[in-house]
């Protein structure tokens, strides 16, 4: 299959803006392309050095996009760095993908829309899709020429929501919270992932008001692509009562699978104002005089 009936086959899902999606075969023709980045971004650090698809780079979300100091995203000029170190300019196309179905890949272009660079894809299905196909992967590290890059001053307002506007989301009750963790983080049952035992937190439960939608509802769990647009409508509108012009908030553990259900809402189905509670859980449930429920 070419790569124009792949696109067309993302276009017939019907998503408000499928262009920031590609697909696997894209990908494979696009390898060389100089005006295109290929950025893997993983929750395993160790996939990328064991093999990747050729001509593209590592951004690890730890080491890459977080301050090592203060727990916060990088600042403008870090991030002005980390683009030129990856040979990225403002007119570079980064396509993100990743493991865990592009949660990490999702987490990353979220943070590069932060600085406001516009040109990002991400591709569909992620490491799982590309290695189910059979396509090649290298351990080949690929070198580019340092560039010149402007960003844009971080946009903590627009996409982001810290916790004195999830605090005004509690007491005003204006928009929706959307907790997209499993069920039994939902409940409390369960304090942390199995995984992360780290980033746990002292109290389970969840933000008051907040709705169960777990991110995973959004894939197709035998390759990771999306699900089509009727089907996410299906999920979050018809069952959950969303609607497209909802100011909605969303939150995980860490802020990287709330930042797919973001993808989810905004890229796919065209919500209008969506932002990623991106101190989640791990924030909130240590966080003194902040209300949790529990069923």
């Amino acid at each position: 299959m070419s790569a124009v009936d792949t696109e067309k086959e993302i276009l017939a899902k019907g998503y408000h803006n499928p262009d920031i999606l590609v697909s696997t075969e894209w990908v494979a023709q696009h390898l060389n392309d100089p005006s295109i980045r290929i950025v893997e971004s993983n929750e395993d650090v160790l996939l990328y050095p064991s093999g990747h698809i050729p001509n593209s780079l590592q951004v690890d979300w730890t080491s890459d996009l977080n301050n090592q100091v203060v727990r916060d995203y990088l600042g403008k000029p870090e991030f002005e760095k980390l683009m030129s170190r990856i040979g990225v300019t403002n007119d570079t196309t980064v396509v993100f993908y990743g493991d865990k179905s592009n949660w990490w890949a999702s987490y990353a272009l979220w943070v590069f829309k932060l600085f406001g660079h516009a040109k990002v894809k991400l591709m569909d299905g992620g490491r799982l899709k590309w290695e189910k196909e059979g396509r090649p992967l290298t351990r080949e590290i690929p070198k580019f020429e340092p560039t010149s890059y402007h960003a844009q001053p971080r946009d903590d307002q627009g996409i982001r929501a810290l916790r004195e506007v999830v605090l005004d989301f509690v007491k005003t009750k204006k928009g929706p919270l959307i907790d997209v963790r499993s069920p039994l983080e939902f409940t409390g049952e369960r304090l942390h992932m199995e995984d992360y035992p780290n980033e746990g937190a002292l109290r389970g439960g969840h933000i008051p008001g907040a709705k169960n939608v777990p991110w995973a509802t959004a894939i197709n769990p035998e390759d990771g692509s999306f699900k089509s647009a009727e089907a996410l409508r299906e999920i979050y509108q018809t069952q959950k009562g969303l609607k497209a012009d909802d100011d909605v908030v969303v939150y995980c553990r860490i802020g990287e699978r709330s930042s797919h259900t973001w993808f989810v809402l905004t890229q796919l189905l065209g919500f209008k104002k969506v932002r990623n509670y991106d101190g989640s859980w791990t924030e909130w449930g240590n966080l003194v005089g902040a209300p949790v429920e529990k069923p």
